[in-house]
C-alpha cells in the first residue's frame, strides 16, 4: 500500500467531481478517469481505513491504492469501478425502452448479494435495537420539526420496529447505499458507514426510487422487486437460515422517517418546499398506516410527487 505526500499523487491533474456532504473536502477524477480521489479531514483518513478492513473482509468496495496527507488535509485515491452507475444504467434503460431492463435489476441483486454475505459473514448479535432506529431515522429530528408526529400511536410503531430487528444481527453497514452508488463491480461512498442490522441496505435498495417522487426517471416494477427480493433470500437463508425480506417493512418504516427529516423548509412563504415537506409527510403516513397492518410497507401504492402536487395545489387553491 502506497503512502505518499498529496504532492506525490498518482496524477498531477484532477477535475473536481463533488464536495463531499456532512463534511469538508472533495471527490476528485483523475485525467484518463481511472482513478477517484477523497480530500478531507481526518475522517478520510479513518475512511481510507475502514474501506480496506472491508475490502479484506469481502465487501464489494474499491480498491485504493494511495493514502497521504497535504496542507488541506487527508485524501485517498482508489480505483473506478466503471463510468455507469445502476443508477445511470436505469435512466438509460428508461430512455432506450421505456422501463428497466431485468438485467439491471439482476446486476442490482448480485452486487447486492455480495454485500449481503460479506454482511453476514461478519455479523454480530444486535445492540441496543431502538437507539439504532431513532438515529438511522433521525426519529428526534423528525419530532423537533413536527410535533404533531410525537403521538402514542407513532412511538408504538417504532417500539415495534425495534422489537422486531432487537434479533436481527448487525454488520458493518453503508447507509446511503442505492443505486448512484452502486456499480456492476462494487459499492463506492463509505463516508457515512456505521453498524446496521444485516439487511438494512440491500433489502430497501430498489424501493427507495419512491420516496424521490418519481423523478430519478425509472421506477421498478413488482415482478422486478420480487425477484431482486428472492436473490438476497436465497443468501440470507443459506447463511442465516431466515429471510430477511420479513424485515424489508420495518427497514422502510424507519427509510419514511429518514426520508422526512430535515425537510420542514425555514421559511414558511415558500411554496415548493413546503409543497415537498407535506408530500414526504403523506409518505410517512402512509407507511404508518401499512406497517400497523400486517408489518409491511408497499412503496408501489405511494403517488407520485406530481400526483400529490396536483392535489395539494387542488385543496390549497
Amino acid at each position: 500500500m502506497a503512502v505518499a505526500s498529496e504532492r506525490e499523487s498518482v496524477l498531477d491533474t484532477w477535475k473536481l467531481v463533488k464536495p463531499r456532504t456532512a463534511a469538508g473536502g472533495a471527490v476528485w477524477r483523475s485525467r484518463d478517469g481511472t482513478l477517484f480521489k477523497r480530500t478531507g479531514g481526518i475522517e478520510v483518513r479513518d475512511e481510507a481505513r475502514f474501506q480496506r478492513m472491508l475490502a479484506e473482509q469481502g465487501f464489494p468496495v474499491p480498491r485504493i491504492v494511495q493514502t497521504g496527507r497535504g496542507q488541506e488535509g487527508f485524501f485517498f485515491v482508489e480505483q473506478s469501478l466503471g463510468t455507469q452507475s445502476l443508477h445511470d444504467m436505469a435512466i438509460r434503460d428508461t430512455q432506450e425502452t421505456g422501463a428497466v431492463r431485468q438485467t439491471t435489476v439482476d446486476t442490482a441483486a448480485k452486487v447486492s448479494a455480495r454485500l449481503l454475505t460479506a454482511q453476514l459473514r461478519t455479523a454480530a448479535p444486535s445492540g441496543k435495537a431502538a437507539d439504532w432506529v431513532r438515529r438511522a431515522g433521525f426519529v428526534d429530528t423528525v419530532f423537533a420539526e413536527n410535533p404533531d408526529l410525537d403521538t402514542h400511536r407513532t412511538c408504538t410503531a417504532l417500539d415495534t420496529v425495534s422489537t422486531r430487528l432487537s434479533g436481527v444481527p448487525v454488520s458493518f453497514g453503508h447507509l446511503d447505499y442505492g443505486l448512484p452508488n452502486v456499480f456492476p463491480t462494487g459499492v463506492i461512498d463509505w463516508q457515512h458507514h456505521t453498524l446496521v442490522p444485516v439487511g438494512f441496505d440491500v433489502y430497501p435498495m430498489l424501493d427507495i426510487a419512491a420516496f424521490k417522487g418519481g423523478d430519478r426517471g425509472y421506477i421498478f416494477t413488482r415482478s422486478q422487486r420480487r425477484s431482486y427480493l428472492a436473490a438476497l433470500d436465497e443468501v440470507s437463508e443459506n447463511l442465516a437460515g431466515l429471510r430477511l425480506s420479513r424485515f424489508l417493512g420495518d427497514f422502510l418504516l424507519v427509510k419514511c422517517f429518514f426520508f422526512l427529516a430535515l425537510m420542514r423548509p425555514k421559511d414558511p412563504n415558500d411554496r415548493r418546499k413546503q409543497a415537498k415537506w407535506a408530500y414526504r409527510r403523506k409518505l410517512l403516513a402512509l407507511g404508518l398506516d401499512s406497517y400497523e397492518r400486517d408489518h409491511r410497507i408497499d412503496t408501489a401504492a405511494f403517488p407520485t410527487l406530481t400526483a400529490f402536487l396536483t392535489d395539494y395545489d387542488r385543496k390549497d387553491g
